[in-house]
């Protein structure tokens, strides 16, 4: 089997009494699929022939039901409504989705879509498919929009009228100016890309008015930082309740190895480990309509806290009890106390069998790929003892992971041009091309501001790529956190330009590294280095050189100075060393 993307795929077309068909997988329109479209037909694949149907007779495997609308309808789209100058123009992004949700989708794929609002009456997921998305180091995650629709309402117009304005948005998000800003930093053109789109069943159960997943999860065959004895070749997986909005934006998510699943944390107690897992999770509502608002992506969403998921009854599985008498955790939630989202009972009671079924897709995917992947799924529990589970794949994605050798010794890390160094970097190899450094100052930074901050950065960004200077990024806490009290809640299109980042903690900011964004995705598939400085490390960052240095340019929270010569990255990844050194 072939993941080349001259290996096409011919989806069937859409069908109007496509449930009776049985097919998942089909098609509205002619043209191609798009990058995202692809790696879920492969998947469907690889799922049919290498996991057999019994082996996991508690869990059903499989793709959600999936129709593509073609690049095709996108081109009529554009051509159709005159839509080209001003999607490439310098509009804000808001001006633009207005004027592609002003727009009329051609008139030949109306009636596929309405068919399919009335055959469907579960939560869709909206979602990019472009030409460039996922390719091999040329990835797009989470650069377009996702937009989700509760697909509930009685009233069948009302429901194709909220299909058709989340087909709009997404591609309109193929003009925000994220996305040009980053496929200038790939060298492509927006002119290049064409936009298919993918109408996908939610997977989950409605809880009242939310309707969510109990596990959504990301699973890499390769993990950039192993703890506990686990190993780099082992991988990783992220899992949280709700939706996978969670992971990919960079939320708080519960990680561990997968040959390794009852293996404690790394944190030093119950209360850390409290500190430092999931409080909140999205859901999709499907409750009373929020207030109209076509170019939101979050329109249908809703964020609800843990007292909501008990209210719920979707704990059981997924949450353990912190017992203060024993100061321990009680996997489930059999006694009263406080819930903790780590994920015991499935890990360590197998009350079903997640991380076996995880570990076999993983194998699965990476055989039949040639290299490391990365896998979203989500699962959902029956509220029933004894029903199955399903477990639908959501995006299959090739990692880079980089074999050149580089040798660095203990005492480079301590030399006097060390400009900063850590035991915790992804990545691997030399860069001697970075003369620019954008940094945070620490003396004025404060979590409240980092929405502030963002802007800023995209500012210097903007800036750098149009001089064609790559830069150093560094800053506190998570970059490309959705939660801006993680940390500096920029999009992917906002940094693009930097090709060595660090994340600094701070005392009042101590947040591990998330491997299942969207954002650590193309750092990894961009090879970009990526630097996790604890900040009672030595050497630490040599802040004084940096303030020392004349600024370029400055705002209130944010310094670009310049080197005198090119600055020296180097990065094991063997041994998940790195340095970055100033020279002069």
């Amino acid at each position: 089997m072939s993941y080349d993307r001259s290996d096409a795929y011919e989806l069937p077309p859409f069908h109007r009494d496509f449930r009776a068909s049985g097919e998942r997988l089909t098609r509205i329109g002619v043209g191609e699929i798009g990058g995202k479209a692809h790696g879920l037909a492969f998947v469907d694949r690889v799922m049919r022939r290498a996991l057999p149907a019994d082996g996991f007779p508690e869990i059903e495997m499989g793709i959600p039901t999936l129709v593509v609308v073609a690049t095709g309808v996108f081109d009529a789209f554009m051509e159709r409504n005159d839509l080209s100058d001003l999607a490439l123009s310098d509009l804000p992004d808001d001006r633009i989705a207005l004027a592609f949700q002003k727009a009329d989708l051609p008139t030949e794929m109306l009636g596929d879509l309405r068919t399919l609002t009335e055959c469907m009456r579960t939560p869709l997921a909206v979602r990019s498919s472009g030409l460039l998305e996922d390719a091999l180091y040329r990835p797009f995650a989470g650069v377009y929009a996702t937009k989700m629709t509760p697909n509930n309402q009685a009233d069948g117009s009302t429901r194709f009228q909220r299909l058709a304005e989340a087909i709009k948005y997404v591609y309109a998000s193929t003009y925000f100016k994220s996305a040009k800003d980053y496929i200038r930093s790939t060298r492509h053109s927006i002119r290049e890309e064409k936009m298919a789109v993918l109408i996908q069943e939610v997977v989950g159960e409605a809880h009242g008015d939310r309707f969510y997943p109990n596990v959504s999860g990301v699973a890499r065959s390769f993990n950039y930082y192993p703890v506990g004895g686990a190993k780099r070749e082992e991988g990783v997986v992220d899992l949280a309740l709700g939706l996978g909005k969670t992971i990919v934006d960079g939320g708080l998510s519960y990680s561990y190895s997968p040959a390794r699943p009852k293996s404690p944390p790394p944190f030093a107690s119950p209360r850390e480990l409290m500190a430092n897992t999931q409080k909140a999770f999205w859901a999709v509502n499907v409750g009373k309509l929020p207030v109209f608002d076509p170019i939101a992506e979050t329109e249908y969403l809703v964020l609800a806290g843990l007292p909501e998921a008990e209210y719920d009854d979707t704990l059981r599985h997924v949450a353990s009890t912190y017992v203060p008498q024993s100061d321990r955790l009680s996997p489930g939630v059999g006694v009263d106390g406080q819930r903790i989202l780590n994920f015991a009972p499935l890990l360590q009671l197998d009350s079903y069998p997640l991380n076996a079924a995880a570990r076999a897709l993983l194998a699965a995917c990476r055989d039949a790929v040639g290299r490391d992947v990365e896998i979203e799924f989500a699962m959902a529990i029956p509220r029933a003892r004894g029903a199955r589970a399903q477990l639908g794949c959501l995006q299959l994605r090739p990692m880079v992971v980089s074999e050149v050798e580089v040798q660095i010794e203990a005492a480079e890390l301590a030399a006097p041009d060390t400009l900063l160094a850590s035991d915790r970097v992804m990545g691997n190899g030399v860069v001697d091309t970075i003369a620019d450094v954008v940094y945070i100052k620490p003396g004025v930074f404060e979590a409240r501001h980092t929405k502030r901050i963002a802007g800023e950065i995209e500012q210097m960004n903007s800036r750098l790529l149009g001089e064609n200077r790559p830069y150093l990024l560094i800053g506190f806490g998570r970059w490309g956190s959705s939660d801006p009290w993680l940390g500096i809640p920029v999009q992917w299109g906002q940094i693009c330009g930097a090709r060595a980042i660090v994340e600094a903690t701070r005392p009042d900011m101590m947040i591990e590294a998330s491997q299942g964004s969207h954002f650590f995705h193309n750092i990894t598939s961009f090879e970009v280095s990526y630097f996790s400085v604890w900040h009672e490390s030595e050497p630490g960052i040599d802040w004084d050189w940096l303030d020392g240095r004349p600024a370029v340019a400055e705002t209130e929270f944010v310094r670009l100075v310049r080197a005198p010569a090119p600055l020296l990255v180097k990065v094991d990844g063997r041994s998940g060393r790195g340095g970055i050194w100033h020279r002069g």
